[in-house]
């Protein structure tokens, strides 16, 4: 299942910082940024919807915003 997330990641530095943290909770996932969405969209396949949370906290903690884009 792929999730969908909007943020306010603006650069690919903090990118990969996020997307090296995210690979050490989800091994199995596979993800990437599209920073160059309006929404600075982070996708995510392999991590269930019971995830999602985890995720945007995890993000929250780095001083981003994140939520589910539906």
């Amino acid at each position: 299942m792929i999730e969908v997330y909007k943020t306010n990641v603006r650069n690919k530095t903090d990118a990969k910082r996020i997307i090296n943290l995210l690979e050490e909770i989800f091994s199995d996932a596979k993800m990437n940024f599209d920073l160059h969405d309006c929404d600075k969209i982070l996708r995510i396949d392999g991590i269930g919807k019971s995830n999602s949370q985890s995720v945007i906290n995890d993000l929250n903690k780095m001083g981003f915003s994140c939520e589910v884009l539906v």
